[in-house]
Parts: C-alpha cells; structure tokens; sequence
C-alpha cells in the first residue's frame, strides 16, 4: 500500500513518514503544492495525506484540482487546530477526512486505514481469505491461525490483494501499489515478490491470469 505525504515542514514530514514506514507502507514525498498535483496525477497512491497550507500551490486548490480531474485517490488533509473553516472547506472540496495538528500517530494511522477500506470497499479492519487473516491495525498475518512474518514489501502485497478480493490486479497496478518510487520497480521484481509470498504462506491461494495478472477470489460471494 502506497502514500503520498504532501508537507512543506521537514520535521512533520519526517516524522509521518517514519511513522508509515514502520507501518509498512510504501511512501513517497512531496514538499510544496506543485509537486503534489504533478505526483498525484501521474501515479497511483492508495491515500494522500495533504497539508493545506503549502508553498507554490496551497492544499486547498490541489484537492480541488484532483476532484476535479476525477482523481479519487482517498485524501486525509492536516489542518491547524483551529482552521475549522479549512476542515469545511477541505470537506466539501472531496477531502476524505482531516485531522488536526498536533495529532498523534496512531491516530493518523488509523484514520488512514479507515479510508483506504472505504475506498476499497471494505468494512472491517481485518481482512480474510481462505485460512489467511490480516489484522491492519496491528499487521499481524495468520494462516490457519498461526502467525508469521512478512517483510514490508511482502505485507504491502497481501495487504493490496485482501482489499481488492476477486479483481484480477496487473503487475503494473501491483508495481505502482506495492513500491516507492525510485525502488526497482519492474515486472521480474513482482514476479520475484508474488512467489516469495506464496512460498510464505505456504498456502493455494493467489492464482495466475495469465497474460492479465493475479487475483485471490473473493470468499464473500
């Protein structure tokens, strides 16, 4: 799962970001309002944590330009703690939640995961298929209730087919999702990477398109 952080003051930026990183996301950097309306409309994020008060292009008016351009990337904006105008105004942009500052990171965390599942359609925080269970909000993987331990890279991948349940994803939607950008990103990396994690799991579960990509069934229909 892959985020975009638009924050122009180091330090906060910094610090979401190490707070994502060891929550197993995939992050990627923007720093003032230009950057962000480039990166956000030229590749694929699960959510975008956007501060409004930015250089070159404030918040505001890129939330704005990215509804407008039909981007409906999941969108939590950062608000001074008493810019409630900013929270009605973001909210009626298309925002799909704020939050003010200070926050803690948890709280962040979890609001994130809140919108990544309503954007993907899922209720709960804990995601199934067949023997294999994800609890996102601690990260913990069980396969017929065992648990076991994935690298971040391997987490970022189940966590992506879970919320996508009987949709068949190509490698390069896989690609863009699962890797920051400026990694090795290419299609013998996701190869490499799906059967590491099938090795893992040790189970039948994600199954070959060939020609198209991969797809875990949906269990619910």
């Amino acid at each position: 799962m892959r985020i975009l952080v638009v924050e122009d003051e180091p330090r906060i930026a910094a610090d979401i970001r190490a707070g994502l990183e060891r929550a197993h996301y995939a992050v990627d950097h923007a720093e003032d309002g230009e950057s962000a309306w480039f990166r956000a409309g030229t590749e694929e994020y699960d959510a975008i944590v956007l501060d409004l008060g930015l250089p070159k292009l404030d918040g505001l008016t890129v939330l704005k330009r990215l509804r407008a351009a039909d981007i409906t990337t999941p969108i939590l904006i950062l608000t001074a703690r008493d810019g409630w105008r900013d929270k009605v105004e973001g909210i009626d942009a298309g925002a799909d939640d704020y939050l003010a500052k200070p926050f803690q990171m948890e709280e962040l965390l979890a609001r994130l995961r809140a919108i990544i599942r309503r954007a993907a359609g899922q209720s709960s925080a804990i995601l199934r298929a067949g023997p294999v269970e994800v609890d996102t909000r601690t990260r913990m993987v069980t396969v017929h209730g065992s648990a076991m331990t994935l690298s971040s890279l391997e987490y970022r991948l189940l966590a992506y087919f879970l919320h996508h349940p009987g949709r068949v994803l190509s490698q390069s939607e896989l690609i863009e999702h699962v890797y920051e950008a400026g990694s090795d990103r290419d299609v013998n990396a996701i190869e490499a990477l799906v059967a590491r994690l099938r090795r893992k799991l040790g189970v039948d579960l994600i199954e070959t398109r060939r020609g198209h990509g991969y797809l875990i069934p949906d269990s619910t229909r």
